[in-house]
């Protein structure tokens, strides 16, 4: 394996909070891309958010590695000095909300004045050309109005929020899609771009099955179908009770469906015609979630869950956040690591999910203080020597 990365030698501007945009920049960072946090004297949002002077847990999982700039861009030399940075940048992400930007006198022919190789990368929540593309979106309002909260939960229950930050993730992951095509894209044309990704875009295809029922059935289904197929078309497809907890079955073939009959002695089921395809399990998906039930409630998850596997048949014990971090998710090389700051403080970041064989994994590191690293880049990267660098700490710049 070659020792470069994937995007080592791209410098990325990060003017983002909470969870949309640094997920994208922590994600290219993974990839060897030099990511400097821009923040504002008070720090990002989420970075205080809990009483208390210590940096937040999920600002830690997602900032690992990350510098850290304290700028004013209110401030006339604050906003030259990052003009500066963004004449050395490749990329500039943001996610503020809506005419932030151009209020700042920061859009995007700003930024290619000073470097016609920038790229812009924009999280919104709303698409530009939708009645909503001015309003200010939170990962739980994207969720209202996507159909998210319509389709989480039970039948007989109001509408839920998804425990994930969904719209968040979504958008962030997209965006970050969104650059490297740019980046790509870049090599050809020579220029820069904006590039706009918005929450409700990047969400409404993972409503593909409820999204398909609705259309299937003439709008007759139900949306919300608890832990049942959202689109109401695989049984069985449900979390049943263990002896210890609960267990997630779907039997997405008629040949999961038969195995499934065989491991719980009931294979005059998996002979019966009418249950011999889809649309005839659906149709008595009550009856066939009570037989399940009864079969899995008599057995440990590990116990169910081994044996399915064995044979199959997708299935998977219910954990639990404690049972998560207690697993083998979390270590040096999993997707929750364990760090230690310079000043000693132990936390976690996130790893990197997107694996290329031919790019080196990225050292991980823990999320940078405010302002940790605002004298190394402007020394480093503008020639600011100390003086200059203390006058503009006298006068609030940085």
């Amino acid at each position: 394996m070659t020792e470069r990365r994937a995007l080592d030698g791209v410098v990325v501007l990060d003017l983002s909070q909470v969870y949309n945009g640094p997920y994208c920049t922590m994600l290219l960072a993974r990839l060897g891309a030099e990511i400097i946090k821009i923040e504002p004297f008070g720090g990002e949002p989420v970075r205080w958010r809990v009483v208390g002077e210590q940096q937040t847990a999920a600002f830690d999982l997602l900032n690992g590695g990350k510098k850290s700039l304290r700028l004013d861009l209110k401030n006339p030399r604050g906003r030259e000095l990052f003009l500066r940075l963004v004449a050395q940048a490749d990329v500039v992400v943001e996610n503020f909300a809506p005419g932030t930007m151009q209020r700042l006198s920061l859009g995007y022919e700003v930024l290619a004045e000073a470097n016609e190789r920038i790229i812009l990368a924009s999280g919104r929540g709303f698409g530009a050309s939708t009645p909503q593309a001015g309003q200010r979106a939170m990962d739980l309002t994207i969720q209202a109005v996507t159909g998210v909260m319509a389709t989480t939960g039970q039948p007989d229950q109001p509408p839920a929020k998804a425990g994930p930050a969904v719209a968040d993730f979504f958008g962030g992951t997209h965006l970050m899609v969104a650059i490297t095509a740019a980046l790509y894209q870049r090599t050809v044309t020579g220029r820069g771009q904006h590039v706009e990704v918005a929450m409700q875009d990047a969400v409404i295809p993972s409503l593909a099955s409820s999204i398909a029922g609705y259309l299937d059935s003439g709008g007759t289904l139900p949306e919300r179908t608890g832990n049942r197929h959202g689109g109401l078309a695989v049984c069985p497809y449900n979390v049943y009770p263990a002896a210890d907890g609960w267990v997630a079955i779907l039997c997405m073939t008629d040949g999961h469906w038969r195995t499934l009959c065989g491991l719980m002695d009931r294979p005059d089921l998996g002979d019966d015609p009418a249950f011999a395809s889809p649309p005839a399990r659906v149709a008595q998906m009550d009856k066939l979630d009570e037989v399940v039930a009864g079969w899995t409630a008599g057995l440990t998850r590990d116990d169910v869950a081994g044996r399915l596997q064995a044979a199959g048949v997708p299935c998977a014990a219910v954990l639990s956040l404690s049972e998560v971090m207690a697993g083998p998710l979390v270590g040096a090389d999993g997707m929750i690591r364990p760090v230690r700051g310079a000043d000693g403080r132990e936390s976690y970041v996130f790893g990197n999910p997107l694996r290329l064989a031919d790019s080196a994994p990225s050292p991980t590191e823990a999320a940078s203080a405010l302002g940790e690293h605002t004298a190394d880049v402007l020394g480093e990267r503008l020639g600011l020597d100390a003086a200059e660098i203390r006058e503009l700490r006298a006068e609030n710049v940085v």
